[in-house]
């Protein structure tokens, strides 16, 4: 009588006798001989269900393989070209992170936040020159989630008389420009009360923030003068760009350091700040994003002035001091150090936001006319330096930017002293929205 493996011929011997490859699934012979030695079933109905048992893998198989040709279909889809430029590379490197802009910087929630805003900005001056409706919609959408039906904004308590707030609301003049929607007119009118009652130094300077009264840091400069100078000239015929100046007038008076140029990154007119100097009220050290701050919001608000208001030469003079006694601090890599007057003491690092925020400055000024032609070239030496020893990019396009300093301030708890020691001990991080923001409106300045 024959056996079994006879009965099934030659190609059941040879499944029997070793292993079956089914695409990327390997079916091993004990399997089929499972089936053969149970003897409840007969050998038809065990030589049925091997058969099954093939068809199965097969299909699990097949099912497997064209869910691998869907996810690489889906991310050639979503692969970046690098022969676009640098400004549309990084905004499609954050949108494919970050399909939301609130997400940015990996929030768990919506949050008016100020470094989106300055973000955002670059993405509205992409939307200018480009017309690509994806990347005006990606504001649109953060500003909606953020503000109700009535023009509300979410969270947001006015008595914290915070600077800070004020920064992202640059994104609805566009907005309520292009779509008339008068929730972003009340908007605009909240933020704008917001100056009305803010509190303020005996010499007349906004506080940065209500949590740090009689204090002005450089970064306030950037999160309420732009916006300041835009709405009062849209909306008050330009009444209030004297006030405007006001703020850099004190601290140019204050906080400028005539060592270096520089200017220190924050100034206590009380003197009664822990970090202050007893005599000038003026922080221990310089803060390289302090600067960038100090500069952008410069470069930014010359945009409303006109040339024959009586301050904006005074402004223009201020960055062309500014943009001298900087370029000498550029490290030869076209970068600057995160203490920018220490460059070799131990712990110093080359950082990225500060390096694209004066980078952004110098090219913006060159192209206004501000600046001399000359200040192109330390511009470009900038974001060489940046996409050289910074930018990251991935196989599939897109790009990360490195180095970036998380986050740094003064007072608070723990307290931050503004020491050497501190500013480097911040952390260090990829991707963070300082750095994407800073190095998106520097490229696209550029024309890179």
């Amino acid at each position: 009588m024959e056996s079994d493996t006879n009965k099934i011929g030659i190609y059941g011997r040879l499944m029997l006798q070793q292993p079956i490859l089914i695409g990327n699934s390997k079916l091993r012979p004990e399997t089929f001989l499972q089936f053969r030695n149970d003897s409840s079933l007969s050998f038809r109905n065990r030589f049925l269900s091997c058969i099954l048992l093939v068809g199965l893998v097969f299909v699990s198989c097949k099912t497997s393989a064209q869910e691998q040709v869907k996810t690489l279909t889906l991310k050639k889809e979503m692969a970046i070209p690098v022969a676009l430029k640098w400004s549309e590379r990084m905004a499609l490197s954050i949108m494919k992170r970050h399909p939301k802009a609130w997400q940015i910087d990996n929030h768990e929630k919506p949050k008016w936040d100020y470094k989106i805003g300055m973000i955002l900005t670059g993405y509205e001056k992409l939307y200018t020159t480009t017309k690509n409706q994806k990347y005006f919609d990606y504001i649109k959408e953060y500003a909606d989630e953020l503000i109700d039906s009535t023009g509300s904004f979410q969270n947001f308590n006015p008595q914290d008389h915070n600077i800070d707030f004020i920064n992202a609301g640059k994104i609805l003049f566009n907005l309520y420009d292009k779509t008339k929607d008068p929730r972003y007119l009340t908007a605009l009118k909240t933020l704008r009360r917001q100056f009305e009652n803010h509190p303020r130094t005996r010499s007349g300077g906004f506080w940065h923030k209500k949590i740090y009264p009689n204090q002005m840091w450089l970064d306030g400069l950037y999160m309420g003068e732009p916006f300041y100078a835009r709405y009062t000239v849209a909306f008050e015929k330009g009444a209030k760009l004297n006030d405007v100046a006001h703020q850099f007038e004190l601290l140019h008076d204050h906080a400028f350091d005539k060592k270096t140029g520089l200017y220190f990154h924050a100034w206590d007119e009380s003197k009664q700040m822990a970090w202050a100097n007893k005599e000038t009220g003026t922080t221990p050290h310089i803060w390289l994003r302090a600067l960038g701050w100090y500069a952008m919001a410069l470069v930014d608000v010359l945009d409303y002035f006109p040339k024959e208001h009586p301050k904006q030469k005074e402004l223009v003079r201020y960055l062309n001091e500014f943009a001298v006694a900087a370029s000498k601090f550029q490290d030869k890599s076209g970068l600057w150090y995160q203490v920018p007057n220490l460059a070799t003491k131990k712990g110093n690092y080359l950082e990225a936001s500060g390096s694209s925020m004066l980078t952004y400055a110098f090219a913006k000024g060159v192209n206004k006319g501000y600046l001399p032609s000359e200040f192109k070239g330390v511009a470009t030496k900038g974001f060489n330096g940046l996409t050289k020893k910074l930018i990251k990019v991935d196989a599939d396009g897109e790009i990360h930017i490195t180095q970036v300093c998380a986050s740094a301030g003064l007072g608070g708890n723990p307290y931050r002293d503004g020491s050497y020691e501190y500013y480097i001990s911040e952390k260090i991080k990829v991707d963070n929205s300082h750095g994407l923001g800073s190095f998106l409106l520097a490229v696209i300045e550029l024309d890179k």
